[in-house]
Order: structure tokens, then sequence, then C-alpha cells
């Protein structure tokens, strides 16, 4: 028996990094699990796949969050399949190229502020209604240290996510009537593969110069980089039974107090 037993969940961008963590970790705690997924639809399934081997329940589903039709389609899909959501955890995310701000096109820009704050402002019309009247539920946007540094080089992504903690935290008052609890959590540098192209795109360095994160470990908090588990931990707790008297709180997961955004 897990904590979230019948609890039904979804994870936007739930099949690689610190999505696939997150998808898991609810499915080990007995939630139904909905796996979004925008392109890489094999890594939706083998997310899908490891949580029913692991004795969960898990779907995938096809969307990009900055596509209001996707949304909606998508919502429709999984009320369909499994009724409304309990918890949602908006994780899709996409990296900034690492260009000064002179340097940075509209095209960069936008991409990023609709990903990471338009996009999951749609989902949540899409979603919200129906948590509503289900009587209360869980909403976790994962954001990023990131708001914090606002390090040089990283614009569109800084303003994404910064867009992003001004939506959730105004969803947090919105909701509070609805018994609909909203949080944060911001990771440092994460071992994934956009916390690689992240940190590439931060310091500047090419692919050929920095192929993972592993010089980075001894120079990490607690001798090792952050991992998705890590995120998907602090994840668990937002969600679960211990924080029934938190929302519009955001939770720092970078081993540190004040550290550095990379």
């Amino acid at each position: 028996m897990g904590m979230l037993d019948g609890k039904i969940a979804l994870v936007t961008g739930g099949g690689r990094g610190i999505g696939r963590g997150i998808s898991e970790a609810l499915g080990r705690e007995g939630a139904t699990v909905a796996v979004n997924y925008r392109r890489d639809k094999e890594a939706a399934e083998e997310t899908a796949q490891a949580i029913i081997a692991a004795g969960g329940r898990a779907t995938i589903h096809q969307g990009s969050n900055d596509v209001p039709e996707d949304n909606r389609r998508m919502m429709e899909e999984i009320h369909s399949v499994h009724g409304a959501l309990d918890i949602a955890v908006l994780n899709g995310g996409v990296a900034s190229r690492g260009r000064s701000i002179v340097d940075t096109d509209e095209k960069e820009l936008w991409n990023l502020v609709e990903t990471h704050a338009l996009g999951p402002h749609q989902l949540c019309r899409a979603f919200i209604p129906e948590m509503r009247k289900k009587g209360g539920g869980h909403v976790v946007f994962i954001s990023s240290v990131a708001t914090k540094g606002m390090s040089a080089n990283g614009a569109p992504y800084n303003m994404g996510k910064a867009a992003m903690e001004a939506l959730a935290l105004t969803l947090a008052k919105e909701e509070l009537a609805h018994r609909i609890h909203v949080n944060i959590v911001a990771p440092g540098l994460v071992e994934t593969d956009m916390g690689v192209r992240l940190a590439r795109a931060i310091q500047g360095k090419s692919k050929d110069e920095m192929h993972d994160l592993r010089a980075m470990d001894s120079a990490s908090p607690f001798g090792r980089v952050c991992q998705p588990e890590d995120i998907a931990n602090a994840v668990l707790f937002l969600v679960s039974p211990w924080s029934g008297y938190v929302t519009g709180q955001r939770i720092e997961v970078d081993g540190e107090i004040g550290r550095a955004h990379v």
C-alpha cells in the first residue's frame, strides 16, 4: 500500500530526466500516472513500462503544453480513461542556447516563455475545473534556482521560469478556497540530458568539452551532482498527506543555501 493509492497524477515531460524520476516515484507510491510526452514516445513508453513492471499503473499521452488544443485533447483523454486529476506536476521544459540577450532571437525567447509559462497557464485552465469538482488536489511546478541566480547567457530560460513561478504563486492564492495546494520545486543542476545541455550553455562549453557532469561531482554538495530522485522526493512530500498545510511555497533542491545556478 502506498500513500498515493487511488490518486490520479499527470506528469508533463514525464518520460525523461527529472520527469521520469517523478513519474516512477509517484507510481511506486500507488498513484496511477499519466505520462505526458511531446515527441519522445519511446521514452514515455519505457517509463510507463517501468512503472507497470514495479506493480504500478501508467498510461502515456502525447501533447505539447504550449498548444491549447493539445492541452484540451490530452485532458479529455485522461479524464475518459482515469477521471479527474488529483495531482499535476508541470515539469516539461527546454534549455536556453547559452546566448547573450543581444544575440538571442525572438523565436528562442518565445519558445522558452511559451514552454515554461504560457503553456502551463493554458494547461491549468484545462484541468483545474475538474480538480475543483473533485474537492481539491495538488499542483507542483518544476522551476529552477535560475530564478534566483539569473545567470548570464540564459535570459530566455530565466524569464520563462520566473514567469512560471509568478503563475504558480498566483494560482496558489486563487485556488486556496478550492483546497488545491500549489507549490514550486526549484532544482539546481540535475544529472539529466537537459542538465548537461544547460551546463554547457551557461558555461559556454561545446559538446566535445562537456559530455556529462562527472567532473562536477567533487565540487558539488555531498560529493555528487543532484539526481532526478532528489527532485522526485521533494515532489512526493508536496503531494503527500504530510504537506496538508503547505501551499504557495518554493522548495529549492540544490544542496546548499544560496548556491549559484550552475
